[in-house]
């Protein structure tokens, strides 16, 4: 009622001369940021989108912050709630990244909102310079759009401000759509600030337009009439080509004035001035260098994959024109024009002005030169199966050449003839998550990471990999001899393992040394225990080599912990600083106390150990050691067990002991069945005799009610008078806990508590979440 009776009063002067001012800001819009602060308060809600972003500067120099404004937009226009919505930190920037998004996939009408609709603005090219992450697809509508005629402006601002680029839920295409994507990789990856290519979710992905995304994201790209943009080549590569072209040029004609007048004077003064300007002319219009946009990412050695056009050793490399128009060519017909005195194989040179020809990006894709069994010429094949097979064969040289299948006689002569792509800007972070990889296209895969010296991070995330895993490991152990390698970060996780997990963490690192972050996660081991492999004499007699790792996480599917084995992995480890053990057994109680003293021979830098679904029930007295431990900052025992079997005088040595460590900073106690009792006695922790510095609390899980919250409060607050107002603590989380069984005292406990330190926690309903337990016992 009391809202109705507002919405029926007569609203004021001054707001309606601000309801029409905002109506006519295309003419007022600069008098308008020069209003006094107080007036342009009341104003700026009432703008849209559009000129509340232009708004920004205007309202800091007036003292005012636009962030609740755009935050009830979020909630009036979006109607969700957004992960994380707590460290959201510039809703400004959320807003219009989401409002992006859901205009480019149709999924927001802009006419259903006048705060959104302006007709003197496009809602993509207005909000696209605050794009930073953008997702693709189903049928990549969105690469269509973005590539077309009128988004050219979206087009380069997202070229400026996208960071990340993410498919999701991708479907088979056709070749005009593929030529789209072609085109905005291009843009964004090659000639953009695109760091990070993430797939998601494709059961059955297209060979194709994967190894597409994986061979444009590793930054090769065959130019040329190939792909040609609305008609014209890529003005970008253009603009490149020609200021390469000149300074080859001019770098020619100095070495050949040079040359001609130290070495060549009496030759020079035998030709006739007509022969004499006609080399010169030759030297201007020679070969020139195919320009690298990433100067790290050159061929590496004789084990990166090129092809089968290889260049011999001395040969001059190939000129820009003939590595930017190489066309598959047969066999037969490459031996045909082979050069008579040597062996260097050339590419057939074909007009850089002709860009009619539309067939030309099918061809860069599935083009395959075959020689059949009596010799003739090959034929292009007609079919994708066909087509797919060769383009994502090895090529000779390949550290996987050889696995898991036989190569075909042709070869390949697609997009993998590294010699006939050039060399562009690549990405630093590819992530695959629950995409499954064939043989040929780990191979295809390996065969990139090999010479992609700009990768920094790779995640693999139930990909069926099974044996492959050991072709990727070949391609990265001939990426990390690249002395310009910056791969740092490993993580692979998979439903089945197929070797045991401490196997393949040394291999891993044995073959990449330089590794700073390994994570290695299955759920189960092989579905059939004896396929498998032995163990590798390599992997397993081998030393491991120093390594520069920091972070190692390692997920067991169930598999026993032996301190044996773990310690050559600590020993190459020196600079190990996190170490994260999950589902892991104890085959014997002596096990954990092994551990412990490797940890503390091998790795006097650590600084975080966590241990989750580790049955440490009856490991009392190595809980106890771990918390006294003066080198850690953080400890979690997550899903432990730790008070199953335990007495009341364990939680009291708890909480003495930790009193007592004044370096540990973080205690993470997850699913440990607290319950209100063992949460009141942990406030404690921070009574006026504790030396504690622990400022981080995780509780979650802990079957803990609104009653016990309060009391834990309560204490705390007594602690804090007592130490006159100062507590370390500043942060206590609180997920999943039963504080709907009171919502009274439960926001009363909250409001308190977050007097003290901040508060994490959700709306839990234990009742469901309970009646989900029975429902699988």
């Amino acid at each position: 009622p009391e809202a109705v009776m507002a919405a029926e009063r007569p609203r004021s002067l001054f707001a309606l001369s601000a309801a029409a001012v905002s109506r006519s800001m295309a003419a007022l819009e600069r008098d308008v940021w020069a209003l006094p602060g107080h007036l342009l308060r009341v104003l700026l809600p009432l703008l849209t989108v559009f000129h509340l972003e232009r708004a920004e500067d205007a309202a800091r120099r007036a003292g005012l912050s636009t962030q609740p404004i755009w935050r009830k937009l979020w909630d009036d226009v979006m109607k969700t709630r957004p992960p994380n919505s707590e460290s959201i930190t510039c809703w400004r920037k959320k807003f219009l990244e989401t409002f992006f998004s859901n205009v480019l996939h149709g999924v927001l009408d802009v006419s259903s909102d006048w705060r959104l609709n302006d007709r003197h603005f496009s809602p993509l090219l207005h909000s696209s310079p605050h794009v930073s992450q953008l997702t693709l697809c189903n049928m990549l509508q969105g690469a269509t759009e973005l590539t077309a005629q009128h988004n050219h402006r979206v087009l380069e601002n997202l070229a400026g401000s996208l960071r990340i680029l993410k498919f999701q839920h991708l479907l088979s295409c056709d070749r005009s759509v593929r030529r789209s994507l072609v085109l905005l990789l291009h843009r964004l990856i090659h000639h953009g600030s695109v760091s990070q290519v993430s797939m998601y979710s494709w059961p059955v992905p297209d060979t194709v337009l994967l190894v597409l995304i994986l061979t444009m994201s590793a930054g090769f790209w065959r130019s040329g009439n190939a792909l040609a943009y609305h008609g014209s080549p890529c003005g970008l590569c253009r603009e490149e080509d020609t200021a390469q072209s000149q300074k080859s040029a001019q770098e020619g004609a100095e070495r050949s004035c040079t040359a001609e007048q130290e070495g060549s004077a009496g030759e020079n003064q035998k030709r006739s001035p007509k022969e004499a300007g006609a080399h010169m002319t030759s030297v201007l219009s020679g070969p020139r260098s195919p320009p690298l946009q990433n100067p790290a990412c050159e061929e590496t050695s004789s084990e990166v994959p090129c092809g089968h056009t290889s260049v011999q050793e001395g040969s001059s490399p190939h000129s820009s024109s003939e590595q930017l128009s190489c066309h598959p060519v047969p066999r037969k017909t490459r031996r045909q024009l082979k050069p008579a005195g040597g062996r260097k194989r050339r590419c057939l040179r074909r007009s850089r002005g002709h860009y009619a020809d539309t067939e030309d990006l099918y061809d860069f894709v599935f083009t395959v030169a075959r020689e059949d069994n009596s010799g003739l010429l090959g034929k292009t094949s007609t079919t994708e199966r066909e087509n797919t097979e060769n383009w994502t064969s090895s090529s000779p040289g390949s550290p996987c050449t050889g696995h898991a299948g036989s190569k075909k006689r042709g070869g390949p002569a697609g997009i993998l003839s590294l010699k006939a792509a050039q060399r562009f800007r690549s990405v630093s972070t590819l992530e695959l998550f629950s995409i499954p990889l064939t043989g040929e296209t780990c191979r295809t895969l390996s065969n990139l990471l090999s010479s992609w010296v700009s990768l920094e991070n790779l995640v693999l995330s139930y990909n069926g990999l099974n044996a492959n895993i050991s072709c990727i490991l070949s391609g990265l152990r001939a990426l990390s001899r690249h002395p310009e390698c910056r791969f740092r970060a490993l993580r692979v996780s998979d439903m089945f393992s197929h070797m045991p997990c401490m196997e393949l963490v040394r291999c891993v690192l044995s073959a990449l040394p330089r590794l700073h972050t390994l994570s290695v996660s299955f759920d189960l081991k092989n579905q059939l225990e004896g396929s498998r492999p032995e163990a590798s004499p390599s992997c397993s007699e081998a030393e491991i080599p120093e390594s520069c790792l920091e972070v190692l996480e390692i997920r067991f599917p169930r598999e026993p912990l032996h301190a044996a084995l773990l310690l050559p992995v600590l020993k190459a480890s020196k600079s190990l600083q996190q170490l994260s053990l999950d589902s892991a057994t104890l085959p014997c109680p002596q096990e954990l106390g092994l551990l412990l003293e490797v940890l503390k021979e091998c790795t006097p830098n650590l600084k975080k150990l966590s241990f989750h679904d580790v049955n440490l029930a009856e490991h009392q007295k190595e809980v106890l050691l771990l918390l006294q431990d003066p080198g850690l900052q953080e400890i979690t025992f997550s899903f432990c067990r730790l008070f199953e079997s335990s007495t009341a005088e364990f939680l009291s040595e708890i909480i003495n002991t930790v009193k007592r460590n004044s370096s540990l900073k973080s205690l993470k106690l997850p699913g440990n069945r607290l319950g209100n009792h063992r949460l009141v006695a942990l406030a404690d922790i921070f009574s006026e005799d504790s030396s504690s510095s622990l400022c981080q609390l995780d509780v979650s899980s802990n079957c803990i009610k609104p009653d016990g919250l309060l009391e834990f409060t309560k204490k705390l607050e007594g602690h804090m008078q007592q130490r006159g107002g100062q507590l370390p603590f500043t942060h206590l989380c609180l997920f999943q806990n039963w504080l709907d069984q009171d919502a009274e005292m439960a926001q009363e406990a909250l409001r308190r508590l977050r007097a003290v330190c901040s508060v994490v926690n959700d709306a839990w309903d234990s009742s469901q979440a309970f009646a989900d337990y029975i429902s699988v016992m």
